[in-house]
């Protein structure tokens, strides 16, 4: 029995607030070296998203994020900036970027650039100059460079560990050969922390913010938005256990420092100076990672980053109670800011879903990853907000877990030696088209991929997607379809509805139901005749397992 409850009616927004673009925004994140090759080479480039616009027109999504394709040595895939107002070659050049920018924006498109301002690249020419200056020189003001402790300062200035693996800290060999200083960095030695209470790195960062801007991008997505600060003295982390991968959550002194605001304040109000000039808002989203939907809406309070990635849905396995309780407490904390919340199931970074909501093999549950991925794109894209698809999700792709060693580029990898936590499998370029690699990937029809292509990719490319009425892709084009054309979806209202155990049910404004079925057998279907949409087969009057679909009910109006 599917009866209505009045535990949450969220307040609409402001008409004002309620026009902005980013509020219900659907964007496709591009992985830009696995998306599409023009040159033979095996990388994707510039050229090749450009040349994929029109499929992602076709699609249906409001925009693109673009991941950094800024001059770099690559130890962490452009995440290890050298020249933040520039193209890597092997990507382009500013001119292509250009272009892309021209063809984006005549296609209705929004374009976001990936921004990396917690660390840069150890060959930025800050940094080799910090290496040249000596101690008292004042580029070393610009990282976190210290003495290390013991008697000769062979131990590192603290007991921080890196996100991907060992100490926080690499010692120096100053100019005349002897040991010198040690430097943090966060992530891999390649990758020095910036200093951001030197206000140098901020006036630069303002100057790198409107250079893209004077470009005609629409915003940006901000890498690692809870670090920056550090905490001044740099003392001893409470949590020093050795075993550790990731700090991010229980290093607060690395993390979510409280003057990290005052740069999204700034940053916020410099884009605020772009839109007035034309009316078109200028988007600030976030990479926040903190412990509560709590801790993150204090970044998208009216005045700083206009939204942040929440990714306690991603993290959430696949279990009614955890899906209920995450999206329950983003509607709560997140639209009591006047943002919106900004939904995430997978990006460059995580285990692709067709693979993470798979049961035990030898289950019953074991095969149902792909129905379980379609019915969470389903639920997600009937929440209030915006919300990003990462790239080859709508193609159903598996995570790639059998890549051999040797062709493993993870830094994670190459810093612990355990494949725990590795990210290439989900960053295997996309298949386009035919049925061996490169799959149209690239214009080299034996191009060498940069990460090898499995032969199951055969069943997934993108022409063969296109031309099944019955695939991932026309599930989220028709999803996207509706999305756009009832008003009842993106931004606005949600009330939830009591169901059968294992079904998430609720109202989306006048009559928009959306269903859930997280269990293995069939429920009766919460409203009479067949859905707008569903994620797998819906026989009448029921819901199956691992299924979610939509339906229009005049019964169930918005209560007051």
């Amino acid at each position: 029995m599917f009866t209505a409850t009045a535990d949450r009616g969220l307040p609409t927004p402001a008409q004002d607030t309620a026009q902005r673009w980013w509020r219900d925004a659907v964007i496709y994140q591009v992985y830009v070296r696995s998306f599409r090759d023009t040159t033979g080479d095996g990388t994707g480039d510039l050229a090749g998203v450009r040349a994929g616009l029109p499929y992602l027109k076709r699609l249906g999504v409001d925009g693109i994020w673009l991941s950094p394709f800024f001059p770099s040595p690559q130890h962490d895939h452009g995440y290890d900036v050298a020249d933040y107002r520039d193209v890597d070659p092997a990507y382009g050049d500013l001119n292509e970027f250009d272009r892309l920018m021209a063809d984006a924006h005549r296609l209705g498109l929004k374009v976001l650039l990936d921004i990396v301002p917690n660390h840069c690249s150890s060959e930025h020419p800050w940094f080799q100059t910090a290496l040249e200056e000596g101690p008292d020189g004042p580029s070393r003001r610009l990282f976190h460079f210290a003495d290390g402790r013991g008697e000769h300062g062979e131990l590192p200035p603290n007991n921080w560990r890196a996100m991907f693996g060992g100490p926080a800290w690499s010692r120096i060999t100053e100019e005349d050969g002897t040991p010198g200083q040690w430097y943090l960095h966060m992530f891999t030695p390649e990758q020095p922390d910036l200093n951001w209470r030197n206000p140098d790195v901020a006036a630069d960062f303002d100057k790198v913010l409107r250079f893209w801007l004077d470009r005609g991008v629409d915003g940006f997505r901000i890498d690692v938005a809870a670090g920056l600060f550090k905490h001044p003295e740099l003392p001893d982390s409470p949590d020093p256990a050795a075993d550790e991968r990731t700090r991010d959550s229980v290093n607060p002194l690395a993390w979510n420092q409280p003057e990290v605001h005052q740069v999204w304040r700034d940053w916020r109000a410099l884009c605020e100076e772009y839109t007035a000039r034309d009316g078109h808002d200028r988007l600030l989203v976030g990479e926040v990672s903190v412990r509560t939907p709590g801790e993150q809406a204090a970044y998208v309070r009216p005045d700083e980053l206009h939204q942040a990635f929440f990714f306690h849905l991603l993290t959430a396995r696949w279990d009614i109670g955890l899906f209920r309780k995450v999206i329950s407490e983003a509607l709560t904390d997140i639209a009591d800011t006047g943002s919106t919340v900004t939904w995430v199931l997978n990006n460059h970074d995580q285990v692709r879903t067709v693979t993470r909501y798979a049961g035990e093999p030898g289950t019953p549950e074991g095969a149902s990853g792909p129905a379980r991925a379609r019915a969470a794109a389903l639920l997600m894209l009937a929440l209030p907000g915006a919300a990003y698809i990462y790239q080859g999700e709508e193609l159903g792709l598996p995570e790639v877990d059998d890549l051999p060693d040797e062709v493993l580029t993870d830094p994670i990898f190459h810093r612990t030696g355990s494949r725990q936590h590795i990210r290439d499998g989900c960053r295997v370029p996309l298949p386009w088209s035919g049925d061996a690699a490169p799959y149209g990937f690239s214009a080299a029809e034996a191009a060498r991929t940069w990460l090898p292509q499995p032969a199951s990719f055969a069943g997934h490319t993108a022409d063969r997607a296109v031309a099944d009425t019955g695939s991932f892709w026309h599930l989220y084009r028709e999803a996207l379809q509706l999305r756009r054309g009832l008003p009842q979806l993106g931004d606005g209202t949600l009330r939830w509805l009591a169901s059968p155990p294992q079904v998430l049910a609720f109202v989306r404004g006048d009559g928009l139901v959306c269903a859930v079925n997280f269990g293995t057998e069939s429920v009766p279907a919460p409203v009479a005749g067949d859905p707008l949409l569903a994620s797998g087969a819906c026989p009448a009057g029921t819901l199956p397992g691992a299924t979610a679909a939509w339906w229009m009910d005049p019964e169930q109006p918005l209560l007051p």
